[in-house]
């Protein structure tokens, strides 16, 4: 259902005030990345699988040591910030890559061109995952890999340490909000809780006689259940605001 605005001065006034917190709230979630794609946004519509928790992964090969840490990330920001968490300036190479949606970058720090960052990278598309970053830690030891044994090296690494990583499903949210009476503040609350809304905010400042208006956040894929669920439990005809 679309924003309203066909409403009286004050309702209005009221109606810019929220869509104007509706879009903070939409934008707060939106990951602000630089692209290294073509695509020029990144969608936020939907669900994706990510990781728990920061991982890692160590194997030796030819007498070097790769260590692989993956780590969650919501934005190139927070990507920047894990690389210098976890990076070892000690290190022969400090290997990355990340994936936000369409978006992703990655980096050979100082290997052969295309030898490490892409096949981290390539890991990370073959493992389904998404909002992830990962860094490979490479110790020399003395023996040349070549640049087939580096890309297997650098991917394979990367590969198991996704592979023995614990993840989630995380959905996207919608903001929300709804005009309702007073008297069936009860009955909305009970859906909200049905739906398991969260971010739930009263504000009786509507500009209308027993009237408030209660925002939230809801799962992308049951924004329409959740609207059609409280409009039959409250009987009456309601006006809904999404962003």
């Amino acid at each position: 259902m679309p924003v309203a605005n066909a409403i009286s001065i004050p309702g209005y006034r009221y109606c810019h005030k929220l869509n104007h917190r509706l879009s903070a709230l939409s934008s707060a979630r939106k990951p602000m990345v630089t692209t290294a794609s073509s695509s020029s946004a990144t969608s936020n519509a939907g669900a994706f699988t990510t990781i728990k928790e920061t991982v890692t992964f160590e194997k030796e090969i030819k007498k070097s040591k790769f260590i692989a840490i993956a780590g969650p990330i919501s934005n190139e920001q927070s990507a920047h910030s894990f690389l210098n968490q976890v990076k070892d300036p000690r290190a022969t190479h400090n290997c990355w890559a990340y994936k936000v949606g369409d978006q992703y970058r990655s980096n050979d720090d100082g290997e052969p061109s295309g030898t490490a960052g892409k096949p981290i990278h390539s890991a990370i598309v073959s493992s389904g995952l998404d909002r992830i970053m990962v860094v490979v830690i490479r110790y020399f030891g003395g023996i040349k890999l070549g640049t087939g044994g580096l890309v297997r090296a650098y991917g394979g690494v990367a590969s198991e340490c996704l592979r023995n990583a614990p993840t989630c499903l995380v959905k996207s949210k919608v903001p929300m909000g709804v005009e309702v009476p007073f008297d069936l503040l009860g009955v909305l609350y009970h859906q909200l809780q049905s739906f398991e809304v969260e971010d739930i905010k009263q504000d009786y400042d509507t500009g209308k006689d027993g009237i408030t208006m209660v925002s939230f956040k809801v799962d992308f894929d049951r924004v329409e259940k959740l609207e059609e669920a409280i409009k039959a439990n409250c009987s009456r005809e309601l006006v809904f605001y999404k962003h």
